[in-house]
């Protein structure tokens, strides 16, 4: 639960809505407010900043690099220098901090201890360990530029103070000759590729290692809780490690900050995946175990609940592990989450009947009509629940076909739960044959009563045999008792022999069971022939 915890913390940090000063807010009084522009070089945020300083130094554009440095005047030429000796610098020692770990906020971060106008994004290569501030100033205030762009935010003069030196050494042909890939040597990436790789795969062996070991030690590894955890802990752990490992061993790595900045900002990746791998998998694992140990207990109800309960965190992880990332990659998330606010009312009508069988989901849940392994019937469906999913029901039919019901229309059928009968109702209505005489039909009245009061599995209460009427072709003894069994298997045994035993002695007293018959009157047409009649009898069947 604790690794559950950072996971959302650290996922709402990184989603953080950009605070709005009142400097940027409307005002009431202009009838048409022109547009806030948008500065040509991205330096609105530290991120934004970074990620388009990194961008020119991969291109070797150290002219559009320097407009990345706070100078007090115009020198694009200055400028240059700053910016090489600044890639110098970083690829001889220094860093930068990662991509996602930036602040997004044209505001920048208020608890860093640092001033409000004043970032910390990394470190000069040296043994000073000087660190690269980002001030945040607004063109035009000093007299130059536009007044009315937007505050930006550049490479301090505190900084710049500290590159000054590095400046007047370096030549603009200093920079040798070799092969780039996407801004950097191809050795550099290779080197780090290897580092990554090489770490992963140590931290697998050992996961495979404590993982085979575990399973030795265990009696019934598929049962134990231990290994279950293990197995499922492991392989995200050993990925989570590995780009933590990486992350803080690259910090020193002997490679061009280029290659290392681009790395680290998209490892930040998997180090997301690898949160939400793990947590989904502890989900499953946690789930598998409660709903192993409800269906020992025969509480499908609560096992049904954990099922639906672990099918939506496990969604909610992925859609977090999917903001998560857009975030990592650059991709202003914070916009999205806006327009989630114009586009609601659509979605919501469009996704009427999602959220109908969600709701419809809980309801079950929550009421409790039916359990998964439940013979029931909804509606015009017979058949055995097989699974109760957040979207929809699975009954599997007595034909062996599989039947799903959404959850929003299954909520408001009527449902006639059969599993749930403590007792089983012996109803049938046993027939006479017409020619006995009221005192064998009293005694077949009592043989039928006593048949169900010897039976110790027939109810005492309610417990009759009456003549219920006098039929078209027999006289009709109806029963009315309860078998007081809950298997339904047991029941039409007992049913069986409680039908067997009646026609036994009935039979044994001289009376039979009727069976359909029917008398057709013939009369002739002469006026003084006697009418005759004949009889004709014909089984039912």
């Amino acid at each position: 639960m604790r690794v559950l915890a950072g996971f959302l913390a650290i996922v709402a940090l990184s989603v953080a809505v950009p605070r709005t000063t009142l400097a940027q807010l409307p005002m009431p009084e202009a009838q048409e407010s022109a547009p806030v522009a948008r500065d040509a070089f991205n330096r609105q945020t530290p991120r934004s900043t970074v990620a388009a300083l990194i961008r020119a130094l991969a291109e070797r554009n150290y002219l559009l690099a320097g407009n990345y440095f706070a100078l007090d005047k115009d020198d694009p030429a200055r400028a240059a220098d700053f910016a090489r000796a600044l890639q110098m610098s970083l690829d001889g020692g220094g860093n930068l901090v990662p991509f996602a770990e930036l602040s997004n906020d044209p505001g920048g971060r208020v608890d860093d201890g640092l001033p409000l106008d004043v970032e910390r994004v990394g470190t000069l290569g040296g043994p000073d360990q000087v660190p690269i501030l980002l001030e945040r100033t607004t063109p035009g205030a000093d007299g130059g530029g536009d007044a009315s762009s937007p505050p930006i935010w550049r490479i301090s003069g505190e900084t710049l103070g500290a590159l000054d030196a590095q400046t007047e050494a370096i030549a603009p042909d200093d920079t040798p000759e070799q092969f780039l890939f996407a801004g950097a040597p191809l050795a550099d990436w290779t080197l780090l590729a290897g580092l990554l790789v090489g770490t992963f795969a140590a931290f697998w062996l050992l996961s495979w290692l404590i993982l085979a070991g575990v399973r030795r030690l265990s009696r019934d590894p598929e049962s134990s809780g231990v290994y279950q955890f293990f197995y499922a802990a492991l392989p995200p752990l050993s990925l989570l490690l590995a780009v933590i490992v990486f992350r803080i061993s690259s910090i020193d790595a002997p490679a061009s900050i280029i290659a290392r900045q681009t790395i680290l900002r998209y490892v930040g990746i998997f180090a997301w995946i690898a949160m939400a791998w793990f947590a989904i998998r502890m989900v499953d694992a946690i789930a598998a175990l409660l709903t192993s140990r409800l269906d020992s207990h025969e509480r499908r109800q609560a096992a049904s609940a954990v099922t639906l309960a672990r099918r939506a965190i496990k969604l909610i992880l992925m859609a977090m592990a999917f903001i998560a990332i857009l975030n990592t990659v650059g991709v202003d998330i914070t916009t999205g989450v806006a327009a989630l606010g114009i586009g609601g009312i659509a979605l919501a009508l469009g996704a009427q009947k999602t959220v109908e069988n969600l709701v419809g989901s809980v309801t079950v849940v929550a009421d409790r009509p039916i359990q998964v392994g439940d013979f029931c019937r909804v509606g015009d469906v017979l058949g055995t629940v097989e699974d109760i999913g957040m979207r929809s029901t699975r009954i599997r039919t007595n034909e062996r076909t599989v039947v799903t019901i959404p959850n929003g229309d299954f909520s408001s059928r009527q449902i006639e739960n059969y599993s749930q009968r403590d007792r089983y109702l012996f109803n049938p209505v046993i027939g006479l044959e017409y020619g006995i005489s009221g005192q064998q039909l009293r005694q077949g009245i009592a043989i039928i009563e006593q048949v169900l009061a010897d039976h110790p599995l027939v109810s005492a209460d309610p417990r009759r045999a009456k003549l219920a009427r006098f039929g078209p072709s027999s006289l009709d003894i109806e029963v009315f008792t309860y078998i007081t069994v809950a298997d339904f298997a047991e029941s039409l045994s007992i049913r069986q022999d409680l039908l067997l035993s009646i026609l036994e002695r009935l039979e044994d007293a001289g009376l039979s069971i009727a069976f359909p018959t029917q008398t057709l009157y013939l009369k002739s047409d002469g006026s003084d022939a006697e009418p005759t009649h004949a009889e004709t009898e014909r089984s039912a069947h």
